[in-house]
C-alpha cells in the first residue's frame, strides 16, 4: 500500500481544512515547491495535490504552481479540483501530472467521464468524495443524492480504473478513517481504491492495508507530525 502526501493548495499557500470547510483553514507553509520537495526527499511513493481554489471556482487555478512542483521532484504526482473539462485533463498532463481526479463530473456529467476514461486511460481517477454516506460535489459544498456506494457501483462500466474514497465528515480531523465504509466500498467494486479522511496514526495505516486498498492519503497528520512519513512507509512495508 502507498503512503501518500497530501499537499492542498489555497491562495498559493499550503493549507488543510477541516471537514472541507473553507471557514476553517490552517496555513502550513507558503512555499508548496518547498513542501513537495521535502515529501519526496522524505521517500513518498507519489503527491497527491488539491487545487482547493479550482475546487470551489470550478476549473483548475494553481496550474502553474503545480508545473513548479511537479518540475521539483521525480515522483509521480496526481491533481485534483476544478477539473471538469477534457482540456482541463490535457492541460495537467501536458506540464507533467501522472494521473488527475474527476470528482463533480461523476455525478453530473457521465458522458464527459466516460470520454475522459477513453481518451485518458489509467491517467484519469475518480474522487468519492462522501458524508453521511452520500456523495458532495463543487467542493465538497453540494450534497446529493447519490450514495458513495451507488456512484462506486456505475464507474468501472464508464471505464474508470481507480477510485480516491474520502470521508469529508472525518478529513482533516485527526479522528481516524471510516474504516466501515472502505470496506463496504471494497465489497462493491474490483477497482483499486485509495482512501483518504482522518488518518491520524501508523496504526490506521496498517489497518487499512489490512483492508486491501491501494493507497492512503495523509495529510493534517504529517504536518502536524502524529505521522512520520519515514515511519509510516517503512510500517506499511513491514505490513506488506
Amino acid at each position: 500500500m502507498e503512503v501518500i502526501p497530501a499537499v492542498d493548495l489555497r491562495g498559493g499557500r499550503c493549507v488543510r481544512l477541516y471537514q472541507g470547510d473553507y471557514a476553517q483553514e490552517t496555513v502550513f507553509s507558503d512555499d508548496p515547491v518547498g513542501v513537495a520537495r521535502r515529501w519526496a526527499d522524505a521517500g513518498a511513493p507519489r503527491l497527491h495535490v488539491v487545487d482547493l481554489d479550482g475546487a470551489a471556482k470550478g476549473q483548475p487555478c494553481h496550474l502553474a504552481v503545480i508545473e513548479r512542483m511537479v518540475k521539483a521532484v521525480s515522483i509521480p504526482v496526481q491533481v485534483g479540483g476544478g477539473v471538469r473539462r477534457l482540456e482541463s485533463i490535457a492541460r495537467l498532463l501536458d506540464v507533467g501530472v501522472q494521473r488527475v481526479v474527476l470528482g463533480t463530473v461523476a455525478v453530473e456529467q457521465p458522458d464527459m467521464l466516460r470520454q475522459a476514461c477513453q481518451r485518458f486511460g489509467d491517467a484519469v481517477i475518480i474522487g468519492v468524495d462522501a458524508r453521511d454516506g452520500y456523495v458532495a460535489i463543487h467542493g465538497w459544498q453540494t450534497k446529493t443524492e447519490v450514495t458513495a456506494v451507488g456512484l462506486v457501483r456505475g464507474m468501472a462500466g464508464l471505464g474508470a480504473r481507480r477510485i480516491i474514497y474520502t470521508d469529508i465528515s472525518r478529513d482533516g480531523t485527526l479522528s481516524q478513517p471510516n474504516f466501515d465504509a472502505v470496506a463496504e466500498l471494497t465489497r462493491h467494486t474490483s477497482l483499486p481504491i485509495v482512501a483518504s479522511g482522518g488518518i491520524s496514526s501508523i496504526g490506521h495505516l496498517v489497518r487499512l492495508s489490512e483492508l486491501g486498498v491501494e493507497g492512503a492519503i495523509v495529510g493534517r497528520a504529517l504536518y502536524t507530525g502524529d505521522v512520520k512519513l519515514e515511519e509510516a512507509l517503512s510500517a506499511v512495508q513491514q505490513g506488506n
